[in-house]
């Protein structure tokens, strides 16, 4: 009996694990950061949502768009200036007061303490794809983050082929 009592809660521990991984919750758009963060009410909290598998520039000057910079043929303001079109693409998706629905991979949380998250527009469509398509960031996958990795791929060759977003210069 107990063998089986301790058997039934370990398949409903793992039920509600594996379930949790991949859960979705609606959330509200407070910001858009950047082309590829925004922040939300989660929890009763704002926090910060980086979104999983896209790589967009940055909008501003900083450490990251210096080391673009440095490993590509344009200038920094080159690059902050792709970041605000890239920024002004999100903008154009969503806006503040904008709920959307974000859903978590394996991991949660990046080092800088942002969530780390698919995000689904009310249309149902994915923002972090929809901003690849577009041509506004590059794939940028993460391993374990990794469950999306194929429609990124495809998105990044369609924005190429079709000269879309910053692939037009």
């Amino acid at each position: 009996m107990r063998k089986s009592i301790k058997a039934l809660s370990l398949v409903f521990v793992l039920v509600l694990v594996s379930s949790s991984v991949y859960a979705q919750q609606k959330t509200l758009v407070t910001r858009i950061i950047d082309g590829d963060v925004i922040q939300v009410l989660y929890g009763g909290v704002e926090k910060r949502v980086r979104l999983i598998g896209i790589d967009a520039p940055e909008s501003r000057i900083d450490r990251k768009a210096l080391k673009d910079a440095n490993m590509s043929e344009h200038d920094i303001e080159a690059i902050v200036e792709m970041g605000a079109r890239a920024k002004a693409y999100v903008n154009g998706l969503i806006k503040r007061g904008n709920f959307v629905t974000i859903e978590f991979d394996i991991k949660e949380m990046d080092r800088y303490g942002r969530l780390l998250c698919y995000v689904y527009l009310s249309n149902g469509k994915m923002l972090n794809e929809e901003i690849v398509r577009a041509g506004y960031a590059i794939v940028k996958t993460i391993p374990p983050n990794v469950k999306y990795k194929d429609k990124f791929l495809n998105a990044f060759n369609y924005a190429e082929e079709t000269k879309g977003g910053l692939w037009d210069e």
